[in-house]
């Protein structure tokens, strides 16, 4: 029963006296019993005023509580802790990704099939404010643990947008891919030409109504394939810059809306024997080819990578091409060369279940339920790619009965989407290798590469 309506019914209760109580004989005593009466009911209204008022202010004490309170959410995205008005939050997320790697016609001279935990991640990420987001992710998976992204954005508005730290440098296409979302377990051969991750600082954002994306940054430059660590013991400095346009993005219905084309490159100088990569892989992951140990870095370093991918309905296209250039020593006092690296891709999926495509993540229109029979969504893949070495580079820098001169690979697989979290996949891989030394000594040189990658992975 509620303060008004106890009230309406004392206040009924009392006129029902009052009427009562005119109807008697008016005399002395009856009138005094009246007026107690009615100063009873004039005390016992004001109380339920007061318990009225104080009711109405400890409903708004607790609908303000309410409106001020966090916002706690667990989904498919991660743990999620949001400010009352949305402009801080906190996501806590992760990536697991189990692999079976199995190698074919080797003459049982690779000894590489075996299971490997290729990352396991844990993902903490937010805003404070409205316009300053954050980003942690350590690399649990491997031998050793590492920082693998430790960066700040800065964003007053979408088309300008500062961020610090370590993150990638913005020139390979499949390499700003996330690691969630790539047709294949592995990159190309063309994510061997460009950096990875490196510290820095970098202009970007979207404009023209997000039809174009620009980044322009400056750090401290790694070679081919290489993460940064968080030293840097050379004052050159490399910049990188990205333009990637999707001019068809709003036209409704036009096949190619999906469409977008990019430039990118990078110039900087890099000295020592820190700054020449570790190596090229294939697909399996197995190094191919590595510089000798006393090849320096002595001068100038550029890439560029004109790139581009086309999204529509089911179907993907993603290709790129990247060029590298480095100037080495093959000693510390030997003569001095450019050598110039070249790489290039095609890779295509198909959606067999109907949903969209994406740069992005593949979300299953209906995630596998074993009970209703939905079956996830599943995606085939298909990629050819070819990296080409610089007729220089042997037998100064490299030798030729160790390493190859090139690598073409093909791959096929299949994607099987289980939910928009849980992905499987399976692929299989063939690389060819030329060489400047038909019988090499190296293994894995003297046979094409047959590998069969499989992943079970998680990420939320």
């Amino acid at each position: 029963m509620t303060l008004a309506f106890r009230r309406m019914v004392c206040l009924l209760a009392g006129a029902a006296a009052l009427t009562a109580g005119s109807a008697l004989p008016a005399d002395d005593e009856t009138g005094v019993e009246i007026k107690a009466l009615r100063e009873q009911i004039r005390v016992l209204d004001a109380r339920l005023r007061e318990l009225e008022q104080k009711q109405q202010r400890d409903e708004q004490a607790a609908a303000a509580a309410a409106k001020a309170a966090p916002r706690v959410t667990v989904s498919e995205k991660g743990f999620t802790l949001a400010s009352a008005d949305g402009t801080s939050t906190v996501r806590i997320g992760g990536l697991v990704q189990l692999d079976s790697r199995l190698f074919f016609g080797d003459g049982g001279g690779i000894t590489n099939n075996s299971f490997v935990l290729r990352r396991a991640r844990l993902i903490s990420e937010g805003t404070l404010g409205g316009i300053y987001f954050f980003q942690i992710i350590p690399e649990l998976g491997g031998s050793t643990v590492s920082l693998l992204d430790a960066n700040v954005t800065v964003a007053p508005t979408s088309a300008v947008q500062v961020k610090f730290g370590r993150f990638k440098v913005p020139v390979g296409l499949e390499l700003l891919q996330s690691d969630t979302a790539t047709f294949f377990a592995e990159r190309s051969l063309v994510s061997n030409l460009v950096p990875n991750r490196d510290l820095g600082v970098q202009v970007g954002g979207t404009t023209l109504g997000g039809r174009v994306a620009y980044s322009l940054g400056v750090f401290n430059g790694v070679p081919d394939a290489t993460n940064t660590g968080n030293t840097d013991f050379d004052n050159d400095k490399d910049a990188a810059a990205r333009v990637f346009a999707l001019p068809f993005k709003d036209a409704g219905d036009s096949p190619w809306r999906g469409l977008g084309v990019g430039m990118a490159a990078s110039v900087g100088r890099e000295k020592g024997t820190g700054a020449v990569t570790a190596g090229y892989k294939t697909d399996g992951q197995q190094t191919f080819f590595k510089y000798n140990s006393g090849v320096v870095a002595d001068g100038r370093v550029w890439r560029i990578s004109p790139q581009a991918y086309y999204y529509v309905g089911p179907l993907g296209v993603l290709g790129e091409y990247a060029a590298s250039t480095v100037n080495l020593r093959p000693s510390a006092s030997g003569a001095k060369a450019a050598l110039q690296h070249e790489a290039w891709q095609v890779a295509t999926g198909y959606v067999l279940t109907g949903e969209d495509a994406s740069f992005a993540n593949l979300a299953p229109r209906h995630p596998f339920n074993w009970a209703d029979g939905s079956l996830g969504a599943w995606q085939v893949v298909a990629r050819y790619s070819r990296l080409k070495l610089d007729d220089r580079t042997f037998p100064l820098f490299a030798a030729p009965a160790t390493n190859a001169d090139g690598a073409a690979a093909v791959g096929v697989g299949v994607n099987w989407y289980l939910s928009g979290t849980v992905r499987s996949s399976l692929d299989y891989f063939q690389t060819h290798f030329t060489n400047p030394v038909p019988s090499s000594s190296v293994q894995i040189l003297r046979q094409d590469e047959k590998a069969l990658i499989s992943r079970f992975q998680l990420s939320f």
